[in-house]
């Protein structure tokens, strides 16, 4: 087949939907299909990999996102060869493709990879959260009615779309990584080149530093786990806008040296700092099925993180990790009892393992695969001179 996913923003942007498409992409061409993926901006970066087709569009600021209301020529004209297209965000790309795609009769599968209340609330804080919740309760419902296929990638959002009246089948499909560099990083990175001690317990955090990930909790939790296990230490990697005001947090609350900042790390280099972790810590809520979760899991760490959709769908408390309730005290009781016991760890560590196994990336696109062939199948392309195909058409030779 040749399959077209089409995103609001892909590498070099660095986030878990741009990891999940690229992987996908990757796990697709090895069972022997053509994907080529669609997207805006970045026309200046070089792409390490074949059949990206960029369109020209307006920098969103610093945010990796580019602002277009169309697709150029030749990607329009690109993207109409496909025999499935699949949008992984419903705003920008995902109305091209019902603009480009349903007059062709393609069929469009949409995964919603985000909790975009919960990203409102995160970067529009003065937005009242009814006026967020009414714009989705809006947009989302009438989206989804026009795609041929809605995925979520967990049980729990399933319940939060339904929450905001999508009505329309939904089937899940968990978001899938190649779990073997996890299980046998290729380089390892010494404690003592982080300045971490052989005798100390680190908690590791693998993400963006952003709003959204709830890290100022994190940093506060951590600081009442030290002041009861003076071990215990804290490794955050990645970046993001929150970065400086986190630093400074650290500073504040006179855990320097306690907690390091690794800034960004390369995605093929990630497994090597999982290795160095004895327990995998998340605070985020806003999670719909976070891919650094799988990867924590798959390098054998224990995950202590919140009860809440994503998070909550991996993580089975007391088999694979241990969850508790958006409660600082709560939380920090119950990631000290981590700390301190370390046969919990090796315990939960190896079921970690275990359970990481139905994420397996062949796994997940052989699913993947028969809802397209089903789609297909179902959905054969129209040859048909309706108006709206030739209205399509003549508008695409102008334009």
């Amino acid at each position: 087949m040749r399959i077209g996913m089409m995103a609001d923003a892909y590498k070099p942007k660095v986030s878990g939907v741009t990891s999940t498409i690229s992987l996908s992409k990757c796990a697709l061409e090895a069972a022997g299909h053509k994907v080529f993926i669609f997207t805006f901006g970045g026309e200046d970066f070089e792409d390490d990999e074949l059949n990206v087709v960029r369109t020209p569009g307006l920098p969103l600021s610093d945010t990796g996102f580019y602002f277009s209301f169309r697709f150029s020529r030749h990607a329009r004209r690109k993207l109409q060869t496909m025999d499935i297209v699949h949008v992984h965000h419903p705003f920008l790309s995902g109305r091209l493709a019902i603009r480009y795609c349903k007059p062709y009769n393609i069929p469009i599968v949409f995964t919603n990879h985000t909790r975009y209340d919960l990203l409102t609330q995160a970067y529009f804080p003065l937005l009242p959260d009814e006026v967020g919740n009414t714009l989705l309760q809006a947009y989302l419902p009438s989206f989804c009615r026009e795609v041929d296929l809605l995925i979520a990638p967990s049980l729990g959002l399933c319940e939060i779309l339904r929450g905001f009246g999508v009505e329309c089948p939904i089937e899940v499909i968990p978001n899938g990584v190649d779990l073997g560099p996890f299980r046998n990083p290729a380089h390892l990175v010494s404690r003592e080149s982080l300045g971490f001690g052989p005798d100390e317990v680190l908690m590791v955090y693998v993400g963006r530093l952003g709003p959204e990930k709830n890290l100022a909790f994190l940093i506060r939790a951590f600081a009442g786990v030290h002041t009861a296990y003076p071990e215990a230490r804290l490794l955050l990697v990645g970046d993001g806008p929150e970065h400086d005001n986190l630093r400074d947090q650290v500073t504040r609350s006179g855990l320097e040296g306690l907690v390091q900042f690794t800034g960004m790390i390369g995605y093929d280099k990630l497994p090597s700092f999982y290795a160095l972790g004895d327990i995998f810590v998340t605070a985020s809520v806003s999670e719909v099925h976070p891919l650094t979760v799988i990867e924590a899991l798959a390098s054998g760490l224990p995950v202590m993180g919140i009860r809440s959709p994503g998070v909550g769908d991996i993580i089975t408390d007391g088999l694979n990790g241990v969850l508790s309730e958006h409660d600082l005290a709560a939380f920090t009781a119950r990631l000290s009892r981590l700390v301190a016991d370390g046969e919990t760890r090796r315990r939960l560590a190896q079921q970690a393992r275990q359970s990481s196994e139905q994420y397996a990336i062949e796994r997940t696109t052989a699913v993947l695969e028969q809802q397209y062939a089903r789609l297909v199948a179902d959905k054969p392309r129209s040859r048909q001179r309706n108006w709206r195909l030739t209205w399509q058409r003549l508008v695409d030779r102008v334009t």
